[in-house]
């Protein structure tokens, strides 16, 4: 590695540990239903909306099996989900080039890699996904198979944390917390200074 590389590696080992601790600190307020963060103000009525179009009993944790179902069916929906919308893209509004349904076999590929967050593609994006799918089926998946997998990580942490009982928390409430108080702030963080950086 030629001394370039050498500094690169050294400030991004340097900006992690720097944002590791206040990084901490924080997703263990997210992750806390009770927790104080500063974006409570403008998100906890969001908040509580979203729980009580989804039915949500937010301060009702759920043990493993009851977590687990939850994670499963949300995981399981969302694949259905994407697949149809990839099947159906060629009948769908938002496909100015008319691009043509996937073929099953890879619609059903893209859809579980994007669910389990592996993202892993088989096609060329813009000759192959409408501007539909990219947008509701893809992009979407981008936050919730990364809040899913936070969410599961959480679990396992409270699962060897508390000895007193076996709950776990609420799938949907950390799934909406870490959506709403870590993943779209990180997102609009990123996209505002990529356009600051455009012009």
């Amino acid at each position: 590695m030629n001394s370039s590389g050498w500094l690169q590696l050294t400030l991004y080992v340097g900006a992690l540990a720097l944002i590791t601790k206040p990084m901490g600190l924080y997703l263990m307020q997210v992750l806390d239903p009770k927790g104080k963060t500063w974006l409570d103000p403008l998100l906890r009525p969001l908040e509580r909306l979203s729980y009580s179009v989804m039915g949500v009993r937010a301060e009702q944790e759920q043990n493993w099996r009851q977590y687990t179902w939850a994670m499963l069916l949300f995981s399981l929906v969302s694949c259905v989900f994407t697949y149809a919308i990839l099947r159906l893209q060629n009948y769908l509004p938002l496909n100015p080039q008319g691009l043509p349904a996937l073929s099953p076999h890879l619609a059903f590929n893209t859809a579980v890699s994007f669910t389990t967050n592996t993202n892993w593609q088989s096609y060329g994006g813009e000759s192959t996904m409408s501007y539909l799918s990219q947008m509701v089926a893809l992009a979407i998946h981008n936050f919730a198979s990364a809040a899913t997998g936070i969410a599961i990580a959480a679990a396992l942490v409270r699962g060897l944390s508390r000895h007193s009982t076996n709950l776990l928390g609420n799938f949907w409430v950390d799934l909406v917390r870490i959506t709403y108080y870590l993943l779209l702030p990180i997102c609009l963080v990123f996209c505002g200074r990529a356009r600051v950086a455009g012009h």
